[in-house]
């Protein structure tokens, strides 16, 4: 803290941080269960019908879920600038493929039904799953080499290259990210689908979640080992990373036991703690420097100014609780399970619309 002691205004950059980890939880919990929808297409959905059911339990949502992403990189740019322009100094080629599997993956979306030929919808759902799994396992690297290491100099500017950005620990955290997200993504359909698509599902959640829990379990205590091995690199022991790897044991247990929603809240809780776990470990720097610990940004030498952080602390105060009440009404108007005879029924968002309780009340406008 002496750092923030020299700057009168130290608790606004402490703020925007966290207000910026907030993002990233949220981005992680809402849209890990995208990507796993869209990696397990192949292995919960038989044929193309069943496969559009699947897709249509998050039709409604999907894009929602990524304006996190896009909050989250706008306030790290106004908040922030120094850390947005380090991050892409050094991640430029990974963030612009993340971009591309975003981009494509949402262009599988909405073009799978431009024609009703099989064979075309298949294509577009074999492009969905991988194009969905490429963001699951590349954000885990991205988010492994913050908090690792990656080479950067005195002035903030990356001085390695990719190969540097694939060491062990970071490819150990992607795998463990698409893994962790397919099985939130299982339990989300467990709660959306009916019949044999819920079984399907329930069963591939049965099979991911050791895996998973371990993956979790082992990526954290190397996490640990790291810290405590470097201990300029900050240890964050306590409650928090303690239960982060204790979750997705309980969602394993609560998915043999059948009790599928509290599975899905025990993954999200998850990836909410070891997110936190791993900025936490963090701060106050911004990205660790493999090269010297000293070169490592902070928030207070990255932070924009105390007027652009108290101008945008209040538009936050203002819209946030809007935007959280919005998304919230969203996936309660949307809760409508799919089954299997669905795939000619619903058509798009507002079939579904028709299908909630709050739709059920409305006049039919054929009548």
């Amino acid at each position: 803290m002496l750092i923030a002691s020299t700057h009168g205004y130290w608790n606004l950059p402490t703020l925007w941080f966290f207000l910026i980890v907030v993002l990233w939880v949220g981005y992680f919990v809402l849209e890990g269960f995208d990507f796993g929808v869209g990696m397990l297409l192949p292995f919960v959905g038989r044929n193309v019908p069943e496969r559009g059911t699947l897709i249509r339990t998050i039709g409604p949502v999907w894009d929602g879920n990524e304006v996190w992403l896009l909050v989250a990189g706008g306030a790290t740019f106004a908040a922030f600038p120094g850390w947005y322009a380090t991050l892409f100094s050094g991640f430029y080629l990974a963030l612009f493929l993340v971009l591309v599997g975003l981009i494509v993956r949402g262009v599988a979306i909405e073009y799978r039904n431009k024609h009703p030929e099989e064979h075309w919808r298949a294509r577009w759902d074999l492009t969905l799953a991988v194009s969905s799994a490429v963001p699951a396992l590349l954000w885990g690297v991205a988010l492994a080499d913050v908090v690792h290491g990656v080479p950067v100099n005195a002035h903030g500017d990356y001085t390695g290259n990719l190969l540097n950005l694939l060491g062990p620990y970071a490819l150990f955290g992607g795998i463990t990210s698409l893994l962790l997200f397919a099985f939130h993504g299982a339990l989300f359909l467990t709660l959306r689908t009916t019949g044999e698509l819920h079984e399907r599902a329930r069963a591939t959640s049965v099979r991911l979640a050791l895996p998973a829990a371990a993956l979790v379990f082992g990526f954290l205590v190397w996490t640990y080992v790291n810290a405590a091995s470097a201990h300029d690199k900050g240890l964050v022991p306590g409650i928090i990373p303690i239960a982060a790897i204790c979750l997705p044991f309980v969602a394993g247990a609560f998915t043999r036991a059948g009790r599928e929603g509290l599975a899905f809240a025990s993954t999200a809780a998850s990836i909410a703690l070891i997110t936190l776990t791993l900025f936490l470990n963090l701060y106050p720097r911004v990205i660790v420097s493999s090269t010297n610990n000293a070169f490592s940004p902070t928030i207070f030498t990255t932070s924009s100014s105390h007027y652009t952080l108290t101008a945008m602390s209040i538009v936050a105060l203002v819209l946030t609780p809007l935007v959280l009440l919005y998304q919230t009404w969203t996936y309660w108007v949307f809760r409508a399970r799919l089954g299997d005879l669905d795939a000619a029924e619903i058509r798009s968002p507002l079939d579904l619309l028709e299908r909630s309780p709050l739709g059920r009340g409305r006049p039919d406008p054929g009548g």
